[in-house]
């Protein structure tokens, strides 16, 4: 059934609107590591990317394993669980990064022809839905790399940018998703690609300036199913610098989205994004911060909300803490990581470094365990810091090693 405009949150100068006409103040978290892994979450500072990840463990205990692995992954990472512990805290928005690959017949996280991307993202708009979430659909690794690291699962360089074929995959991927989409108002917006174009190359500005087309580009292609949604749109160099995109005028829902990591928490900080926000007047969202001690959070907490600019820290869960629930890592873990750490060039340097495949298989069934959301610590102090409210309700004892910051989240 076709829903009318006044369903969705939609951009009003600076600010967004709910469908009640109140204004909404995004605050919340990121399901990073769920549908787009990261090696730093596991544990591993070599093998960083999906695709290395994948080798890891392929080269441990096989790849059907290895695919059995993603699949008890992917059920048990993020459940309703922990959407419902989410909005406990008082967030009101997730933002969930994907592959693109989760959307064609590609090999990724253990499927291929069969690719289930449509059923992960409905299960968690589901579980939204029933916790009163709204949910931005984040493309975090597009056709060919858009930044040229490891958070794109590239092969070092944002060809993205240049292949043409890959750019009509990417605009493929959105039109259908939008067409799947179109009448969900859980769905904030569709946020058209993470961080494009790293600051590693000498052609960087060559690079930047075929970025707007390129947005113009997706919105079209969107904008054929799907009039409603808000379309997000980030900047080159890890979503920070915002001059190249120079025409803000050409689909009435755009708004910006940047990220923020280290760094001194003042409004100077973010002085150019608030400058390039008034010169555009459309919101300004930071998509991304976190990663740091629990004062420098509040206080940055504070310069966003002082300046309109809504929130969703980085990341919801992960190996330890920095985080709003950290997995207790199984003790044979550490195996894994000497492994994934260890040279595995050659065939021989594989078969040398390779431990006992049963202590392998061991350590990825007790990760499973260990990353479901009963099993996991909550942090308080760090989701107090980030504004938020440690749920009173949430049937689990959180980790109260560091003394808690009280944050009015009012």
């Amino acid at each position: 059934m076709e829903t009318t405009p006044e369903a969705f949150v939609r951009v009003k100068g600076p600010d967004l609107i709910k469908p009640d006409g109140s204004k909404l103040y995004i605050v919340g978290t990121n399901l990073g590591n769920w549908l787009n892994p990261e090696g730093y979450m596991f544990g591993f500072q070599r093998m960083t990317s999906p695709r290395l990840i994948n080798e890891v463990f392929s080269e441990l205990v096989g790849p059907h394993k290895a695919a059995e692995f993603w699949k008890a992954f992917k059920d048990n990472y993020i459940t309703e669980e922990d959407i419902a512990f989410i909005a406990a805290t008082g967030a009101n928005t997730i933002r969930l990064p994907f592959h693109y690959k989760l959307f064609t017949d590609e090999d990724y996280m253990g499927l291929t022809s069969s690719q289930d991307g449509f059923a992960r993202v409905d299960s968690v708009i589901d579980w939204s839905r029933r916790n009163n979430l709204y949910v931005i659909l984040d493309m975090h690794d597009a056709p060919g790399g858009q930044t040229g690291d490891n958070i794109d699962d590239s092969y070092g360089y944002p060809w993205l940018l240049e292949d043409e074929e890959a750019q009509q995959q990417f605009c493929d991927i959105w039109r259908n998703i939008a067409d799947h989409y179109k009448n969900e108002p859980v769905v904030l917006g569709y946020e058209l690609i993470n961080e494009p174009i790293a600051t590693y190359f000498d052609n960087q500005n060559e690079l930047n300036s075929k970025l707007q087309p390129l947005h113009k580009r997706a919105v079209a292609a969107i904008r054929e199913v799907d009039p409603h949604h808000i379309i997000l749109i980030g900047a080159p160099q890890w979503n920070s610098n915002f001059e190249p995109l120079t025409d803000t005028d050409y689909d009435p829902q755009l708004m910006f989205t940047c990220h923020r990591y280290g760094g001194p928490a003042t409004p100077d900080a973010i002085s150019g994004f608030i400058s390039y926000r008034d010169r555009s007047n459309r919101p300004m969202y930071m998509g991304e911060i976190g990663h740091n001690t629990d004062q420098w959070q509040a206080d940055f907490v504070k310069v966003m909300k002082d300046n309109n600019i809504g929130y969703t820290f980085w990341p919801y869960k992960k190996r330890d803490n920095s985080c709003m629930m950290g997995i207790v890592m199984p003790e044979e873990w550490e195996e894994v990581v000497r492994y994934a750490e260890a040279p595995h060039h050659s065939y021989a340097e594989i078969r040398d470094a390779n431990p006992d495949r049963a202590m392998a298989q061991l350590a990825l069934d007790k990760f499973i365990e260990q990353c479901r959301f009963d099993k996991c610590q909550p942090q308080m102090s760090y989701i107090t810091s980030i504004g938020l409210k440690y749920p009173s309700s949430s049937g689990i004892q959180p980790n109260t090693d560091v003394a808690e910051l009280l944050i009015d989240n009012r």
